[in-house]
């Protein structure tokens, strides 16, 4: 084990310094990298703290061990398919490359995580275009827009889009890469302290959101007041008052224990979020063209074991927190039009978040609208 983290401090310090001689000349990279130095090294530290407990049995002998970190709980779907995940790549690999899980946010938060990518760090999460707008492509911030698709067949029709391929492309200029992006992350509803029947219940409500401008200005179109924050501190914020609700996939919420400090939940479904898997694009292109396909081809198959999870589950996750004292309200259409009528707004935005022109046009005909 102690091999293995000497290993993979080396192959993050190379990659380190290949990353910062490869994006001098990218003005957004550089400075986040600059900037984020710390970041990374503190996710270094956490790593090897976390080490004893990341699972990855079997993963001393491999050639390359893929860390792959998260906020979630492992017990939630994309947990269990990340399980699945690591004899994939052992059976493809031929016990070459391995994986090694941190759940609970043991490497950071999404935005320390994506830092340490930028630096040529040997990690794997979870992002979404929001997050991605933040770092430099602004138009795939358009992807966490409320009420942007209707159905999940608009989602896979998008991502298989050339506007999409085309986006992700640009993405490695950025120092990222996506390396699948089929994971349905599930339908994000909102879990409050006091009642949401429409959208004018939620004026006024301070609202926590993922770190990132899009989700901010999403809630703050439907009249909260959206309050950025990492995932593993909600629970307490609700606690103690500083925060009236949150929103995520039910899953999430209850794998977050949310529902015992926040008993109403609205099933609004206000984005249906499919999510990527991003590494730093550094990283990726150094390993084997046969690595990148063992990893890609991994990361694709546990995506279809965590979308099937994800169905079985939700209404297992719905029924426990009804048992648990929840108070579900599934808005009648009236009602959902009301969130969606004021969320046009939001569309109206684009200058504001650097989009290209006719971006939402553009992305509509794409899903196939």
């Amino acid at each position: 084990m102690r091999s293995k983290k000497l290993w993979a401090v080396a192959l993050s310090g190379a990659m380190a310094a290949s990353m910062l001689a490869a994006c001098g000349g990218s003005s957004s990279t550089s400075t986040t990298a600059a900037a984020s130095s710390a970041a990374a090294a503190q996710g270094e530290t956490k790593a090897a703290a976390a080490d004893a407990q990341s699972g990855a049995a079997g993963s001393s002998n491999a050639d390359v061990t893929v860390r792959v970190a998260y906020e979630n709980s492992e017990s939630e779907p994309l947990g269990k398919a990340w399980d699945d995940a690591k004899q994939i790549i052992s059976d493809k690999s031929g016990g070459t490359m391995a994986i090694e899980t941190y759940p609970d946010s043991q490497l950071g938060d999404k935005s320390s995580l994506i830092d340490s990518m930028l630096m040529g760090e040997n990690v794997v999460t979870l992002a979404d275009g929001a997050f991605y707008a933040d770092y430099g492509q602004k138009d795939m911030g358009i992807l966490f827009g409320p009420f942007l698709f209707d159905n999940w067949d608009q989602c896979w029709k998008l991502i298989d889009s050339d506007w999409y391929k085309d986006q992700c492309k640009q993405l490695e200029s950025q120092g990222l890469h996506i390396i699948a992006s089929n994971w349905k992350y599930g339908e994000r509803d909102i879990l409050t302290k006091q009642p949401v029947h429409t959208v004018d219940d939620l004026k006024g409500m301070k609202i926590r959101v993922p770190s990132n401008e899009i989700q901010s200005k999403g809630f703050d179109v439907l009249g909260a007041t959206s309050t950025g924050m990492a995932l593993n501190d909600v629970y307490q914020a609700l606690q103690t008052g500083t925060i009236d609700g949150a929103e995520n996939p039910v899953a999430t919420l209850y794998g977050r224990k949310l529902h015992e400090v926040a008993p109403y939940l609205i099933l609004d479904g206000h984005v249906l979020n499919f999510t990527t898997w991003v590494c730093s694009n550094d990283w990726y292109q150094a390993l084997t063209p046969d690595q990148q396909q063992w990893l890609t081809e991994t990361c694709e198959e546990a995506g279809e074991k965590n979308n099937g999870y994800v169905d079985s589950s939700s209404e297992d996750y719905l029924q426990k927190m009804k048992d648990e004292g929840v108070t579900v309200y599934e808005p009648t259409d009236s009602d959902l039009q009301t969130f969606k009528d004021k969320a046009q707004a939001f569309y109206d935005l684009g200058s504001d978040f650097g989009w290209s022109d006719g971006l939402y046009d553009t992305v509509k005909k794409a899903m196939g609208d």
